[in-house]
This record gives C-alpha cells, structure tokens and sequence, in this order.
C-alpha cells in the first residue's frame, strides 16, 4: 500500500463555505451531545457515590510503576463500588479517545488486571468505540481545517486510498484497524474528512480492535511482570495482527487487480 499506483483524486477538498449546512445530521447530533452529557454525568455520578477516601493515587498513567499504584488502590475498591469503577474507567477513557489523549494503552492494561480476559476485552472494544465514535463527529464539527495544516499529506495520502477503495472500504478500514499502518488516533479525526461513512467506520473499530485488545487485556493480567509497554508486542503478536489485516484487505486487493 503507498501513494504510487492507481488513480489519484484532486487536492483535498476546502472547508466548507460559511453558508454551507450545519454538517451533522439530527440523529449524530443527539449522539455528540449524548457524548458531552455522559462525560459530566459520570464524573460528577462518580464522585457523589464513592467513599471519603484519599484518591491522591487517582491520575491518568504514564508508566508502568504509575498503572501498578493505580492497580493496587482500584482493586480495594472494585469489588464494593464495581459500576462506580466502571462509570468512571468509561468515562477517562471516552474522553482521552475523543480528545486524542496518549495512554490509553495503560488503560487497556488496567481493565485486564481489574477484571479479566472476557470482561475486560468487552470493556476496552466498547469504550475505545465509543471514543472514536466520539472523535469522529468531534471532527466532523472542527476537524478539517485542523488536519488541513497539521497535516496535509498524511490527509491527501488517506483521502486517496479511501477513494481508490470505495467498492471495499470497510476491508480497508478493518486492515488499518488491525495493523499499525496508520495511528489510530488519525483515522478517527480523519475519516469524516474523507467522507468514510459512519457505519463502515463504526464495525471497522468494533471489530478491527478485537485482537489488538485481547492482546493488551491479557497481558494486564501479568501486570507485575512487564518491564515496558514494548514487551506488549512481541514479532508473534505484531505478525499476527498483520497476517489478520491483509486476509481482510484481500478482497479490496484483489478487486483493484480485476479493475
């Protein structure tokens, strides 16, 4: 996959024009503003129903030494206040995938060390949804001229593999979600701005993010054993997310070669 070959679109197209129509419809707008509402309802849900504690240790993780304190403190709390935990866990990361915040990696981590493979996996699959979700109709809004000059070429470069692929974009969308082609945090700014539909999007992260989860969750359960987030990934796993992506992206390849 690269810029060579194929057909190229034109540059990428202007913002819209003051006069043009608000860009989202009355069904993504209920969802945005749903998005907003959650994230101030939970926080403030949150805070009234826990105990007087000392929650010093409660802060976004940035290694591995800070994910294990917060481990340690969150575990006393799980079992008594689960769905304050969970509220709260969804919330922090919505709005770090919203908001593109680096971490969420340790996120993940966490969810498998405070509650297992198979809740933690539907736990992570669900709110890094439910984040890129939020994302994408945050761009939608603001994201163009944004990316337009942040941006540029990587923008172009996406923009014309979407539209060589536009017979079989959710296989291309699946390959990016499950290889580390392109981050992830771009193709969910992105992907409204180059007119990737909502629904191809949507089962493309619900899915595409499945293995890559699986893989993080369970390593949370051995929290204690890892000495950087690099050993998340080793040449097996990394071999086995691309092998995945292009079973995916075969029939988008082979449906280029026929055309």
């Amino acid at each position: 996959m690269g810029k060579e070959g194929g057909d190229t679109v034109g540059e990428v197209v202007p913002p819209p024009s003051p006069s043009s129509k608000f860009p989202l419809s009355a069904w993504e707008t209920a969802v945005a503003s749903s998005v907003v509402l959650g994230f101030a309802a939970g926080i403030c849900g949150v805070y009234l129903t826990m105990p007087d504690s000392d929650y010093s240790f409660l802060k976004l993780p940035r290694t591995l030494e800070d994910l294990q304190l917060l481990r340690d403190n969150l575990e006393n709390y799980t079992s008594d206040y689960t769905a304050q935990v969970l509220v709260g866990y969804c919330v922090v990361y919505i709005f770090m995938q919203t908001f593109m915040i680096p971490g969420t990696v340790f996120m993940s981590l966490l969810a498998g060390a405070l509650f297992g493979v198979l809740k933690g996996v539907a736990l992570v699959v669900f709110t890094a949804t439910a984040g890129a979700s939020s994302c994408y109709f945050l761009s939608k809004l603001i994201g163009r001229p944004l990316l337009s000059s942040l941006a540029p070429e990587k923008l172009k470069f996406f923009q014309n593999e979407v539209a060589k692929r536009r017979k079989s974009l959710l296989n291309y969308m699946l390959f990016l979600r499950l290889t580390p082609t392109l981050p992830n945090t771009f193709i969910n700014f992105a992907s409204p701005i180059v007119d990737v539909p909502y629904h191809i999007f949507f089962l493309a992260t619900v899915i595409g993010l499945i293995p890559a989860a699986y893989v993080t969750v369970r390593a949370g359960l051995a929290l204690g054993e890892l000495q950087s987030v690099g050993d998340l990934y080793d040449f097996n796993s990394i071999a086995t997310l691309f092998f995945i992506g292009l079973v995916s992206v075969t029939p988008t390849l082979i449906s280029k070669n026929e055309s």
